[in-house]
Order: C-alpha cells, then structure tokens, then sequence
C-alpha cells in the first residue's frame, strides 16, 4: 500500500477548489494543469519579502534562494502550494496572517 504525503493531499484539494471556482466546464480542463510559475517572480507577485515568502512555503530562507537561483528545485508539495499562490495571489497575506 502507497504511503501519500498528507500536506500533498491537502494542497491538491485546494488546488482543485481554487481552479474551479466559477469556472465553465471547458475552462476546467485548460486550468487544471497551470504552469508553474517562477519562484521570484510569484514572490514578486504576491508582494512578498523572501522571509514572508519563505514562512508562507513552510521552507528556509536559503532554499527560496536556491529555487530562485535555480540551484535547486521546489518539492512536488511547494510546487503545488506555488500553484495555489499563483491562482490567488492574496492567499498569501492571508497565510502570513
């Protein structure tokens, strides 16, 4: 039996509540699979410091740095979270809140 990642779980169903949200049927299946944005560039977004934006992930400082210089990359669970923060950019103030 396949142990799932409960925080990953939990994001995917935001994600599904955030995307189809007063959405049209055939809008859904253009949404459901958005892009995943550039980390500084959705720190930018959101209006976010690398501190608050690191505390809205659930990471370090130094790994945004790092997902921002490319060194490494997001988690499939920070992905996902990036994707909500894309769909509703002031689910983040209201995170740091």
């Amino acid at each position: 039996m396949e142990l799932k990642d409960p925080m990953f779980e939990l994001l995917s169903s935001l994600e599904q509540i955030v995307l189809t949200r007063d959405k049209r049927p055939a809008d859904l299946e253009i949404q459901l699979q958005p892009t995943m944005p550039e980390p500084q560039r959705l720190r930018e977004m959101t209006g976010m410091q690398l501190d608050e934006f690191a505390k809205v992930m659930g990471v370090s400082v130094s790994s945004v740095k790092s997902w921002e210089a490319r060194r490494t990359r997001p988690s499939a669970t920070a992905q996902k979270l990036m994707k909500l923060l894309h769909a509703n950019p002031y689910l983040g103030r209201q995170l740091l809140e």
